[in-house]
């Protein structure tokens, strides 16, 4: 096989076990005679399957019994639309942080809904860095507050977040769950498409606190309800058999690497690696995110010079590296850096940073 570096942003990179483990089982699902592709959803192997993902997760994440956790399809761009639709209702207001294109997005299907506002935003900054949490008034009438943890265009991540005591706290974490510990109690939702950290895409990952899913009105269709889906344990229709599947065999790879907070330490080597590669160019390569809202998944930068930038580009193509150039919206540079990518793998891509820098600068 072609030696290739996958640093995409998503769908992203899977570690080689899992993905030697789907090959493995694909003609032949734990000795059914039937793949995976075609398994009935109602069978007794989709059902532990689908429990079994359920608790890890659970485990993994020290999910409190007061939760519930759905497998949802349509992404998390269908979340931005769900959270307002389920829980904007009542005459009530919404309060977002804005931190970049994907808060961006999720504010624009709010405020289709209802009263949406802005708590706090880094607009003024060019979204270089998250908005200030501590400058944020929270109002107890708030319906709910919404952050994007991390923002992968701007390269930026919420390094800690607050508790916002009654009002809940939503967070769309498509792009670091798993990535690190977090406290799920500080939250009310979290939703994540999968296609980041946690598998591939066509699943989303819903953790919700059940309490606040009395507050749904009867009137939500049935398949955009989240009371609904919890009821029947994400088996209310047919689910992304496949892709939760995979979330199955990623969470199981997390854990037999050490949990969440091993995964931690390799992400920070991961991310430390190449931005101390950048910070010691002397301006040859230049970060784009503030250091202190640096992401840990995905590094964005530029290169001094245009052209060179494009040649960079060319290089990095011819050499297997694979997803580097920035969103369209943003240009330049970006690296994403989720769990399965290695850290040989970023050290190969600074070595070839380093060697043209050498040749270029």
């Amino acid at each position: 096989m072609k030696q290739v570096y996958n640093f995409n942003a998503g769908p992203a990179a899977l570690p080689l076990d899992v993905m030697l483990q789907i090959q493995d089982e694909l003609l032949d699902l734990q000795g059914t005679g039937l793949s995976i592709l075609e398994i009935s959803h109602r069978s007794k192997e989709y059902e532990n399957i689908n429990g079994e993902t359920q608790q890890l997760l659970k485990e993994l994440l020290n999910i409190p019994s007061d939760y519930e956790v759905l497998f949802l399809q349509g992404g998390a761009s269908t979340q931005f639309a769900m959270v307002p639709m389920n829980f904007l209702t009542g005459g009530r207001k919404a309060s977002y942080l804005h931190s970049g294109t994907w808060s961006g997005k999720a504010i624009a299907e709010a405020r289709k809904i209802g009263e949406t506002a802005i708590a706090e935003s880094s607009e003024a900054d060019h979204f270089k860095k998250v908005p200030n949490l501590n400058r944020m008034k929270i109002d107890p009438e708030t319906a709910y507050i919404h952050l994007t943890s991390n923002e992968t265009i701007a390269g930026t991540q919420y390094q800690n977040f607050i508790n916002t005591g009654e009002v809940p706290l939503f967070a769309d974490m498509s792009s670091d769950i798993l990535s690190r510990p977090i406290d799920v109690s500080n939250f009310a939702l979290i939703y994540a498409g999968a296609q980041k950290n946690l598998g591939p895409s066509g699943v989303t990952v819903v953790i919700v606190k059940r309490k606040i899913l009395e507050r749904i009105p009867a009137s939500i269709p049935d398949i955009m309800n989240y009371r609904i889906h919890a009821n029947k344990r994400s088996l209310f229709h047919t689910p992304p058999v496949f892709a939760v599947y995979i979330v199955n065999l990623m969470l199981k790879w997390i854990r037999n690497n050490g949990g969440v907070k091993a995964i931690e330490q390799r992400n920070y080597r991961k991310a430390n690696l190449i931005y101390s590669t950048i910070d010691k160019s002397g301006g040859f390569y230049n970060g784009l995110a503030h250091p202190e809202s640096r992401s840990m998944m995905n590094v964005t930068f530029s290169i001094f010079n245009e052209g060179i930038e494009k040649h960079f580009l060319q290089e990095a193509e011819q050499n297997g590296f694979v997803g580097v150039k920035g969103h369209r919206d943003a240009g330049h540079l970006r690296v994403s850096i989720y769990n399965a990518v290695t850290y040989e793998q970023c050290q190969a891509l600074t070595d070839f940073m380093l060697d043209f820098q050498k040749r270029f600068g």
